[in-house]
């Protein structure tokens, strides 16, 4: 799986990850990251930033379909070996592609659409000394923007709120895609190649996209429960500091407007509250952590839950 790390000029910092590259890594934002929210990215890469983006991999290893992907490649051969008047060539190529789908068909028989790329981007463009005031600012000119159709304005105000690990995958469409590849292979038959090169390059040309979108901030404030759970036996004021470090990161995903309507803020708030008083009362504090980290962990989920769209891709 190829690896890039990105840094343009405006400090914007990415990180991603794909098999096929049809992503470009290029990403050009106005947005200014401060020295200590690269700092902060930094110390948190090798431990919860670096572990989600680890375990994005796995996934991608697990739901990527190689028969898809070499179907994917053998089609683009294909309109290669057209551009280059090789006919008995391109025949080939969608005869192998065909074969690769019809496997990927009958292993699959209910699926519309199966994975043949993922894409993994790290992007932090908050300055981590923000607070929610200065987030809300800027999301009111985001706004005003969009009410005054500056849209171009619009789109520079959103990038600075952005603070996300934002895993893309890439689908191939099973309803359209093996009709494309027999209708071009007809085509071919019948000597309109330039028919069946159009045909190859629509099928080519739209495929599925989804994200998944996580709030750095929500992996914060996991990442500060968890070691304010640890530190709680013996070190009952850092917990304290920590659960507060916590709330202040929740505070900061919801008006990023990760999920921002979602009542479980308020109800995260709540819990980390009555852990900071059990903690002072010296009150068992185990089920109560449980309880937080299971509703933090079901935000987490709906938060990320796949958002589709359809995209052009070039062959």
């Amino acid at each position: 799986m190829r690896s890039t790390h990105v840094t343009d000029k405006s400090d914007h910092v990415m990180e991603a990850k794909g098999s096929l590259g049809l992503y470009p890594l290029a990403h050009n934002s106005a947005a200014v990251a401060s020295s200590e929210a690269r700092s902060a990215l930094s110390a948190l890469r090798n431990s919860e930033l670096g572990k989600q983006r680890h375990e994005a991999e796995r996934e991608a290893a697990r739901t990527l379909d190689k028969e898809a992907i070499a179907a994917m490649q053998e089609t683009i051969g294909a309109v290669r070996a057209l551009s280059e008047s090789k006919t008995d060539a391109a025949l080939g190529a969608i005869e192998r592609a065909a074969g690769k789908i019809d496997i990927v068909l009958a292993r699959n028989p209910e699926a519309a659409l199966v994975p043949i790329d993922v894409e993994v981007l790290i992007i932090d463009n908050v300055p981590r000394d923000w607070g929610e005031g200065q987030i809300v600012n800027v999301a009111d000119l985001a706004s005003l923007a969009i009410d005054e159709l500056d849209f171009p304005g619009a789109r520079a105000m959103l990038r600075r709120l952005m603070s996300e690990i934002r895993i893309r995958t890439c689908q191939l469409p099973l309803a359209t895609y093996p009709a494309a590849l027999k209708e071009a292979a007809r085509l071919l038959a019948d000597k309109k190649t330039e028919d069946a090169h159009a045909v190859l390059l629509t099928a080519l040309g739209v495929l599925v996209v989804t994200d998944r979108i996580i709030s750095i901030q929500l992996l914060l404030a996991r990442e500060h429960i968890n070691q304010a759970q640890a530190a709680a036996a013996t070190d009952k004021s850092n917990a304290q500091q920590l659960l507060e470090k916590a709330k202040k990161e929740l505070g900061r995903s919801r008006s990023l407007g990760y999920a921002g309507y979602d009542p479980e803020y308020l109800t995260l708030r709540d819990e980390i509250s009555k852990l900071a008083k059990q903690l002072d009362s010296g009150q068992e504090t185990g089920s109560t952590f449980r309880t937080l980290k299971e509703k933090l962990a079901a935000l987490l989920k709906r938060q990320s839950e796949p958002k589709k769209e359809t995209r052009k891709s070039a062959a």
